[in-house]
């Protein structure tokens, strides 16, 4: 009895996932509007939000398709991803297929604006630190052209770590380090000539206020 309760059990489980296709073209209206060299260093990473969780979905595998093709998305641990910058996938109409662990309808798109991999390491120099300071600027400005009001303030950089259980005081060559994360105010790029991280961060992304 007790088997065919646990067989049971898994079958509802399974039956719970679920597979939607996104058009492509409502991530490339993301993704274009940091093709240019000011926003060189950043990049949009996608997951879907769980409702009601604060958490975002399981993804069990993400694909690009097309009429004569597909093409494998490499998902992170995290459960996010990143897309090509394809005008071309655009024009062919391409789909973002995505397969879920749980039903679908309990997932929403979230977008989340951070650093390009190449740009993730333990040491920064102050050029560095100002360099991805004005891209974000360079993005919000260009976001609230017409609409500055509206638009946050960059006003720093938040460092976050894999591991969202490092703690570490402050040291001569970085702030410290709260539950995976440390933020760098303006004032202290300024005043340091080196940031000096325990591991490089998951990502960087900005401080940014109303």
């Amino acid at each position: 009895m007790k088997k065919w309760i646990l067989l049971l059990a898994l079958v509802c489980t399974s039956s719970q996932a679920e597979t939607i296709q996104v058009e492509y073209s409502r991530f490339y209206s993301h993704i274009k509007k940091l093709d240019h060299e000011d926003t060189q260093a950043l990049q949009f990473a996608f997951g879907f939000l769980r409702v009601g969780e604060g958490r975002l979905c399981n993804i069990t595998s993400a694909n690009i398709i097309t009429d004569k093709q597909v093409i494998p998305v490499e998902v992170s641990l995290e459960n996010r991803f990143t897309l090509p910058s394809e005008k071309a996938l655009k024009l062919a109409d391409a789909n973002v297929e995505v397969t879920f662990e749980e039903r679908a309808n309990v997932c929403d798109m979230s977008v989340q604006l951070e650093t390009k991999p190449e740009y993730l390491k333990t040491q920064y120099s102050r050029d560095d630190l100002l360099f991805l300071l004005e891209q974000y600027r360079a993005f919000f400005n260009a976001m609230g052209s017409f609409l500055s009001f509206m638009m946050p303030s960059v006003e720093g950089l938040v460092v976050q770590f894999r591991d969202d259980n490092i703690s570490m005081p402050a040291g001569k060559e970085r702030p410290a380090i709260t539950m995976g994360m440390t933020v760098l105010t303006e004032s202290w790029i300024d005043e340091h000539q080196l940031l000096s991280l325990p591991e490089a961060p998951l990502r960087v992304t900005a401080k940014a206020i109303k």
